[in-house]
């Protein structure tokens, strides 16, 4: 494999590990401020990321490579409210997005087909990352600080299955 490619896929999936932690801050934020829903949500979210830094790590081992493991940087602990929340998510899965479209277009400057197709996966897996996070901003507008509405979205959002649950049912 491309050494450049390679570098880029080690740090992709140093990205990834950063969602999965800057997620589970997200959550540790939200249950600390009661918001039970939204803090499940970033659960699944953090779990999601660790499953997409596994096909990662498991695709550059499959290929012969070795992956060098780095530091993980702290994530922010706090947002003011949901909306921030999800707006810093959406501005997140943007720059995982531009990371996506970079590795793939290394992946066709130096004519690797079998990194291509597997990374189109993740970039269709970005498209609706960004989708769900406008989605719930959208939602947090329409609220507009009304508590009942957020509430209403908070105890939505508690009932997404996790991954664990979608597993066991074969789904």
């Amino acid at each position: 494999m491309d050494k450049g490619l390679l570098l880029a896929l080690i740090n992709q999936i140093n990205a990834e590990i950063y969602s999965s932690y800057l997620y589970l801050s997200m959550s540790s934020d939200m249950t600390h401020k009661g918001f039970s829903g939204f803090a499940h949500w970033f659960q699944i979210q953090a779990q999601e990321e660790m499953i997409h830094a596994m096909k990662l790590f498991n695709y550059v081992n499959e290929r012969g490579e070795k992956v060098i493991m780095k530091s993980i940087e702290a994530p922010p602990t706090e947002w003011e409210t949901p909306l921030e929340v999800f707006k810093a998510t959406l501005a997140h899965e943007k720059t995982v997005s531009e990371s996506m479209r970079s590795i793939y277009k290394i992946a066709r400057e130096v004519f690797d087909p079998a990194t291509e197709i597997f990374l189109n996966w993740f970039i269709m897996e970005q498209v609706e990352e960004e989708a769900n996070a406008s989605e719930l901003i959208q939602k947090l507008e329409l609220a507009d600080h009304v508590p009942a509405g957020i509430l209403m979205l908070d105890k939505d959002l508690a009932s997404r299955p996790d991954l664990i649950t979608i597993a066991q049912s074969g789904e």
